[in-house]
């Protein structure tokens, strides 16, 4: 069966059950939990699913658009890998920042029965934590369609108001020389985050180490732990300038 008619299949099970599988989309297909994977990320690079840690999830384009879902598809494994160690950070009866970071919305599935407080700006977190043991907070302000996020003024005095025990946040690159972002507004509210919590964790695949944007926002001593899969070799500079570097399996 080619990759075109396995396509058509995954989609129609997604539209009667609204998920799937991966191992029972082996069986079902009859091939190999590999090839299943494989399907499932190219679809999500698509726009046409959403990949979950096991399986995926039918896309609502009313809750999280096509932009937002490429960008949870790249490096799922090392994303989920990244998150598990994340959450082992947190415990019930902690009040927490995320935000509207792609790798930081895959840890969702890992803190829904964690009896905690969430105070977020983004709407995929929103969505996927309601009905579970984790109560909400929701950041106000103004709407970024393509993000599914708030930003902007009201969002940064809003968070001034809060404060959290800890906060989970992502960036677009960081090196040795500090963090950046390729938006002012995702800079501004990563960092009054950050100053209105007593930790900062910041969550980054190994594509972000290294890398620098043309918007340098901070320096790393707006952080206090990184959580990442990339290599010890990369990583020195981090740890000489005092941040607490927190390694996973790639």
């Amino acid at each position: 069966m080619n990759f075109q008619k396995r396509k058509q299949k995954i989609l129609s099970q997604l539209d009667k059950s609204g998920e799937v599988d991966v191992k029972q989309l082996a069986i079902d297909l009859q091939i190999s939990e590999i090839t299943a994977r494989r399907d499932l990320n190219q679809l999500a690079v698509d726009g046409l699913l959403y990949r979950t840690h096991g399986g995926a999830m039918k896309v609502n384009p009313l809750e999280k658009p096509v932009g937002f879902v490429n960008k949870t598809a790249q490096n799922v494994a090392a994303k989920d890998n990244i998150c598990r160690k994340a959450a082992e950070q947190i415990s019930d009866g902690d009040i927490i920042f995320m935000d509207c970071g792609s790798t930081i919305f895959r840890l969702c599935q890992f803190i829904k029965n964690k009896k905690i407080k969430v105070i977020t700006n983004s709407l995929p977190v929103i969505y996927e934590l309601q009905n579970c043991a984790v109560s909400l907070n929701i950041i106000g302000g103004e709407l970024d369609i393509e993000r599914q996020a708030v930003h902007g003024s009201i969002a940064n005095e809003h968070i001034a108001r809060y404060r959290a025990g800890k906060a989970f946040l992502g960036v677009d690159g960081i090196s040795e020389n500090g963090l950046f972002a390729n938006s002012e507004m995702e800079a501004a509210i990563t960092t009054a985050l950050a100053k209105q919590s007593n930790y900062t964790y910041l969550l980054c695949d190994n594509s972000k180490v290294g890398r620098e944007t043309y918007l340098k926002f901070a320096d790393l001593s707006l952080v206090n732990c990184i959580i990442t899969d990339a290599e010890e070799s990369k990583l020195d500079g981090f740890k000489e300038q005092g941040v607490v570097v927190i390694t996973v399996g790639q």
